[in-house]
């Protein structure tokens, strides 16, 4: 054991003092390595960020809830075609409401922008949402201060609101919000709870709206705007049976014919990171031929750079032989001569590549661990470069004729 550790440490030695020899050489030789594996590390180091942020937004939507609108979420073909549609009713939730024994809850969810104010303050362009009281399980949003809807502020379409905890801290900056009446639009409601804080939606605030019954808002607002309904089923493999049962449901409410299409859309979470998927999967393929052409150049100059270090140093090849070095020993030393070239291209990619990624994170204030992964893909990458391309020049070092190799001029 101790007898192959010292040979390494004499091989490596040897060929730290061969690059030294050539440092202008030997790093043109690495730029190619550097330039594929700093290429792979950039945006590998990127996707992982993007996947971290995109995965945890995605879960703001909820696994379990499906939601039934007028478009779905990700359109393939005539945009026409979802765009006639007729909108989602409140007649269609009532129907899903008495036959959707699937879902353990429903939530109607109708919108508006309206002026918000209090003593003074106001904020244009809030957004409004008339819902009941299962909207806090249908969306993951329960109360941190007071109450939320309950079923006879709904039935009774009393006159209060929920705020989210940023609209709150807008209008009440240092005061209790509850019991407080605020304006909405020109109608007053009064405050009766205020929402856990839930951060940005892919830069959106989550935070910044305000939910009211769906009777007052209807009442106020119009009975004949479109909605989305939100149906969540607290087992997860119900929900294919879910989404069939609504479909059947809305097919005989909405009047569509055998064999027609549905006129509306059936969207869950599934939906956006299977494209997303799709998105980075294109791109790590795009990535990959770029790397791979990258590491091809890189290896193609590692193995003409060892070609011309084995012409040059046929004579030195020749002595060690004619003193007892065996192929083995030539090859090796060779093969880890070439695979050092590749890891310090390696390793100057690693560096330079986890830092592109960083910065280009931190433009879209996103934030990653260091991972290991990439760590083992860049140094991977440079050492499998590195002994496919030091084999043959290795390999025909250790072949010389030592008679030959001592007359070489």
């Amino acid at each position: 054991m101790l007898v192959v550790l010292s040979r390494i440490n004499e091989y490596l030695l040897m060929a730290w003092q061969a690059l030294r020899a050539h440092k202008l050489r030997s790093f043109l030789t690495t730029l190619g390595i550097f330039i594929g594996v700093s290429t792979i590390i950039t945006i590998f180091t990127t996707i992982q960020g993007l996947n971290e942020y995109v995965y945890g937004q995605l879960s703001n939507i909820g696994a379990n809830t499906v939601y039934v609108q007028k478009f779905p979420w990700v359109i393939k073909g005539d945009f026409w075609k979802y765009r006639n549609r007729k909108n989602i009713t409140y007649k269609e939730y009532q129907a899903l409401k008495k036959r959707c024994t699937l879902a353990d809850y429903i939530s109607p969810q109708v919108f508006s922008l309206k002026r918000v104010g209090y003593k003074g303050e106001k904020y244009d362009n809030i957004f409004i949402m008339g819902s009941n009281e299962e909207y806090k399980e249908t969306a993951n949003a329960y109360p941190e201060v007071g109450r939320f809807l309950t079923e006879l502020d709904v039935r009774n379409n009393h006159r209060v609101v929920v705020l989210g905890a940023e609209l709150a801290d807008k209008l009440f900056k240092n005061e209790s919000p509850l019991s407080k009446r605020i304006t909405i639009g020109s109608d007053k409601y009064r405050v009766i709870g205020i929402l856990e804080r839930k951060g940005s939606f892919f830069g959106q605030s989550m935070d910044n709206y305000a939910i009211v019954p769906i009777g007052s808002f209807r009442r106020v607002y119009g009975g004949h705007r479109g909605m989305r309904i939100a149906l969540t089923s607290v087992q997860p493999d119900r929900l294919e049976d879910l989404k069939e049962q609504i479909r059947g449901i809305l097919r005989q409410v909405r009047k569509n014919k055998p064999g027609a299409d549905d006129d509306f859309a059936i969207n869950q979470q599934d939906m956006l990171s299977d494209l997303y998927k799709q998105l980075t999967s294109t791109l790590y393929a795009i990535v990959f031929v770029i790397a791979f052409i990258s590491l091809l150049v890189g290896g193609i100059g590692i193995m003409n750079i060892m070609m011309v270090s084995v012409t040059e140093r046929t004579r030195e090849i020749g002595i060690r032989k004619a003193i007892g070095a065996t192929r083995r020993n030539i090859l090796s030393q060779f093969l880890i001569e070439a695979v050092i070239i590749a890891s310090i291209g390696g390793f100057g990619g690693i560096v330079v590549g986890y830092t592109a990624g960083l910065l280009i994170l931190a433009q879209m204030d996103l934030t990653i661990g260091v991972s290991l992964l990439s760590i083992i893909v860049g140094f991977g990458f440079s050492t499998v470069v590195g002994v496919l391309a030091g084999f043959f020049p290795a390999y025909r070092a250790s072949r010389l004729n030592p008679i030959d190799s001592l007359r070489y001029e």
